[in-house]
């Protein structure tokens, strides 16, 4: 493994930042630890770094014992939020600065940055100051720094999370592509479950100090361990006592006879984009409440969806759901939460 963290423990106060975590990470993977604000991943990606002492517990780098080793000598590559380049030096020179300082030989220097300006589309900005680049370029500039010193992990604090939501998109395309081709192990931390979902190769959800849940993308979301994993990594509706995600509904316009399927009356449509999201109001002896579904537009104009309109709905076979009886804001988010 590239990474152990065991145990690891961190109070700042009475505040408990994290509570016995133990993440392994393997070689060449990309990890995004995803949650909530305040809820630890980044004090655990600080304690990786070495930037932060943990309480409790140890971490081991690519084999060694990293607990009590500063952080300068991890060789670990760090990218913040708000990245603090050097503004009086051209973007060439930022990327080569941790070269420099290890003595690197010059001709080396000039090798590995050109390479890596390269990499990550800016070699026609080598000559510019900082200030001359985008948000975006900037950022990009700043994991070719961060690659420039060979780190065994590198490690990414919500590095779009400054970024306008076109840019950040763009970003995380390229940041994948960028991983594929080096494949150092990385791990980034992020609130924005669709960023995670697309970029990593697995995903810890860290909640209130401590892990919900560790698996890819898709067993995370098809098989959600709790309500807390479920609501967090996309949109939740109740049927019955049942969690389900809007798209996962079937619907029907008229009654089948086939065993499952509750009858409801539309009180709203929305469109978004090429979906519609369809408000269903079920009252029957066994279930009475608001249920949210998704369908395509070609799906809603054959189904009719007008408000008033009769459906007849039920969870499609196979899908994922949790039982649950909590309201549904206890378990939705405010990135995931389609619920009326």
């Amino acid at each position: 493994m590239s990474i152990n963290v065991r145990n690891v423990s961190k109070r700042f106060g009475d505040f408990v930042a994290l509570d016995d975590v133990s993440v392994s990470i393997p070689t060449g993977q990309l990890t995004a630890l995803l949650g909530p604000s305040g809820g630890g991943k980044s004090t655990l990606l600080r304690i990786i770094a070495g930037l932060e002492q943990l309480d409790s517990g140890s971490i081991e780098i690519a084999g060694v014992d990293s607990t009590d080793i500063p952080a300068r000598k991890r060789n670990v590559g760090f990218v913040f939020q708000h990245y603090a380049a050097f503004k009086h030096m051209t973007v060439e020179r930022n990327v080569a600065f941790g070269l420099e300082i290890r003595k690197t030989p010059k001709a080396e220097v000039k090798r590995t940055v050109d390479e890596l300006l390269s990499l990550v589309h800016l070699q026609q900005f080598a000559h510019r100051l900082p200030s001359q680049l985008s948000g975006g370029q900037r950022q990009r500039m700043a994991l070719a720094r961060a690659l420039a010193v060979q780190p065994s992990v590198l490690l990414l604090d919500e590095p779009f999370g400054a970024l306008d939501a076109k840019v950040r998109k763009e970003l995380r395309d390229w940041l994948r592509r960028l991983h594929d081709e080096i494949p150092v192990t990385t791990v980034f931390v992020t609130h924005d479950q669709e960023e995670a979902l697309e970029v990593a190769d697995e995903i810890v959800v860290i909640n209130e100090g401590r892990v919900e849940q560790i698996g890819s993308p898709d067993s995370l979301y098809d098989e959600p361990a709790n309500e807390f994993v479920m609501g967090f990594l996309g949109p939740v509706t109740r049927l019955v006592n049942q969690l389900v995600r809007p798209h996962d509904i079937q619907v029907i316009s008229s009654d089948s006879g086939e065993a499952g399927f509750l009858p409801g009356v539309v009180t709203r449509t929305v469109r978004i984009g090429f979906e519609v999201r369809t408000d269903v109001l079920v009252q029957t002896p066994e279930f009475t409440g608001q249920v949210q579904f998704m369908v395509s537009r070609a799906e809603a104009s054959t189904l009719k969806l007008d408000s008033g309109s009769q459906v007849w709905l039920r969870k499609a076979p196979g899908a994922a759901s949790i039982s649950s009886t909590a309201p549904i804001d206890a378990v939705a988010t405010p990135f995931a939460n389609y619920a009326i």
